[in-house]
């Protein structure tokens, strides 16, 4: 009952329309019975008795009706599937605000093919059923009682006969919705996997390319190929299954309507022309009765559509907590105080174990140690993308815990840059604008000077106008790196976080980025994580990072004589290099 007060409260802003269009919806029906009316006239009155010229007016009147019945389809073909279509678009706009204010955690446990398959197929379906639902209930149902009852002025008895067979047919519909049910919800899985797949096998065709893995990745999408065709099967088994039951009972009113017809104009409980009159009017009867089976199919369709939407719908925002405020603009002091983190609740093993680190406004501290020891969950966990449990420890910036810090102010205090850069397909004017979307045209050249890309964007022939591609497929890595700075640079922010900024780029390019990312430090509290040890050697604090603890921390010139990890770390990258 709630999902469907929910649906329902879709409707309120086009209540106008959605009444106009059940309003005319109704009229059809009406309309509809004119035919049958008509015919028993006809048959019982206007033929008998040669009224030459009230057949011609009948005909002309209902010639006129079904122009007017044009005119009102034409009015519910197109303004109902508006109402479906302003209420997808709704839904639609509700869905994405809502996976912007999602928790990290949510894209973690899901694939991006999955969630749009929810935002676009399964919300074409919501929209289906938003127009032809309430138009068939309503126009069904009038048709089923005035057809019913103006079957039963023509003969009562013979009218319940073929009512009596209702009760099987609505038995029988009940009987295999579930399994319908069950089995749509079942496609609507797979496929979700389907797209799930070829997000991943698109976005990575370049490498699928480089490792020539073609037939690989044909492999894994045959695989979702195969469980939605199994899975179609199952529901379409289901669909026959519940088709075939329904019309055979349908088929079975025409074949008592001839007997007991037949039987009736034998006795002469009926003239030949009511009886005529009846298997014409009988249509009336049974063809609402099968719309309204044949809408099971949509039912399902739809309301299996609008629980997905409704499952994401209700999974808990990101909340900021009752008391917390604006921070305004910050000086920079960020510090940890006894963190332990674990991405899984009640894991066996957090990822960070009672880490505690302090950098002072304006300064450097850089992070170093091996792989999948917790220096990009530190990372993470300062603009609280993914918050810490209570007794968990705590992050101050400013001597203030962020969790009483509203999250928009938070993380407009802090920029990143990452090693996987994420550019949007669009201009590159655009990309660096992302870090203020109000910035003027000239401050976004004084971004773009401040990270050495100017003179790269200058020599294209679009310039800032110049399309990037998707992710940023046009760029090369350093260049992709300098728009993310640029961007950074428009940010302003008070804290910056270097995640192994430079780790993926060889070392002419990276000596060029390291240029920027000193300009872009300068008075500002940064968080370096990184590699190459020699890109952080002049850091004011270096905190090597193993098993989820702080296990060394000083200058590089303390670390060197403490002969630990960072010493060994050290030697072995000179040795190499």
């Amino acid at each position: 009952m709630n999902m469907l007060k929910r649906f329902i409260s879709y409707y309120r802003p086009h209540l106008l329309l959605f009444s106009a269009d059940m309003a005319a919806s109704l009229f059809i029906s009406l309309i509809g019975m004119v035919y049958p009316v008509m015919t028993n006239r006809l048959l019982n009155d206007f033929i008998p008795n040669r009224a030459y010229r009230s057949i011609i007016i009948a005909g002309a009147a209902v010639l006129l009706l079904y122009f007017i019945r044009m005119l009102l389809r034409y009015f519910v073909q197109y303004q109902g599937h508006m109402i479906g279509t302003y209420m997808q678009a709704q839904m639609r706009r509700e869905l994405f605000a809502h996976l912007q204010r999602l928790p990290f955690s949510f894209f973690d446990d899901n694939e991006t093919g999955a969630i749009m398959s929810r935002m676009t197929n399964d919300l074409f379906e919501v929209s289906e059923l938003a127009h032809h639902g309430p138009e068939n209930l309503l126009t069904c149902s009038v048709m089923v009682a005035l057809s019913f009852g103006y079957l039963c002025t023509i003969n009562i008895w013979l009218t319940l006969i073929i009512f009596a067979c209702v009760p099987f047919l609505i038995a029988v519909s009940v009987h295999l919705r579930k399994k319908m049910r069950e089995a749509f919800n079942e496609r609507r899985k797979s496929n979700a996997v389907i797209n799930a797949s070829l997000e991943s096998s698109i976005t990575g065709v370049r490498v699928t390319r480089a490792y020539t893995n073609a037939d690989r990745e044909q492999e894994k999408f045959e695989k979702g190929n195969q469980m939605y065709i199994t899975a179609c099967a199952e529901s379409y088994s289901a669909m026959g299954r519940f088709h075939s039951s329904t019309s055979f009972i349908t088929d079975v009113f025409n074949v008592i309507i001839l007997i007991a017809g037949g039987i009736f104009l034998y006795n002469g409980s009926i003239n030949f022309g009511d009886y005529s009159t009846f298997i014409v009017s009988v249509n009336l009867f049974i063809s609402p009765v099968q719309t309204l089976i044949q809408f099971m199919e949509q039912w399902q369709n739809g309301a299996t559509g609008f629980r997905r939407f409704v499952e994401i719908m209700d999974i808990p925002e990101e909340q900021d907590s009752p008391d917390a405020k604006d921070i305004g603009q910050v000086r920079g002091e960020v510090e940890l105080r006894d963190v332990s983190f674990s991405y899984v609740k009640d894991g066996e093993r957090d990822v960070l174990d009672h880490v505690s680190l302090r950098i002072p406004s304006g300064s450097k501290l850089a992070l170093v140690g091996p792989s999948g020891g917790g220096k990009t969950t530190i990372c993470h966990l300062i603009p609280d993308f993914y918050r810490l449990d209570e007794g968990c420890g705590s992050i101050l910036i400013d001597g203030v815990d962020i969790r009483n810090i509203t999250m928009d102010s938070l993380r407009r205090n802090i920029g990143i840059v990452q090693q996987d850069v994420f550019l949007f397909a669009g201009t590159i004017r655009e990309n660096i604008a992302y870090g203020n979307p109000d910035a003027t045209d000239e401050q976004v050249i004084e971004a773009a000077e401040r990270a050495n890309l100017h003179e790269f964007v200058t020599a294209l022939p679009d310039g800032y106008d110049t399309q990037i591609g998707e992710r940023g497929i046009k760029l090369s890595g350093g260049q992709k790196q300098r728009v993310s700075i640029a961007r950074v640079f428009l940010k302003n922010p008070a804290i910056l976080i270097l995640d192994e900024a430079t780790s993926a780029l060889d070392n002419t390019t990276e000596a060029l980025i390291q240029k920027s990312l000193d300009e872009l430090c300068r008075g500002r509290t940064t968080l370096v994580v990184a590699h190459r040890l020699s890109t952080i050697r002049n850091s004011d604090s270096i905190a090597v990072v193993t098993g989820g603890r702080i296990t060394e921390s000083g200058t590089h010139d303390q670390l060197m004589e403490k002969a630990g990890v960072y010493r060994e770390l050290y030697d072995l990258q000179f040795r190499m290099n």
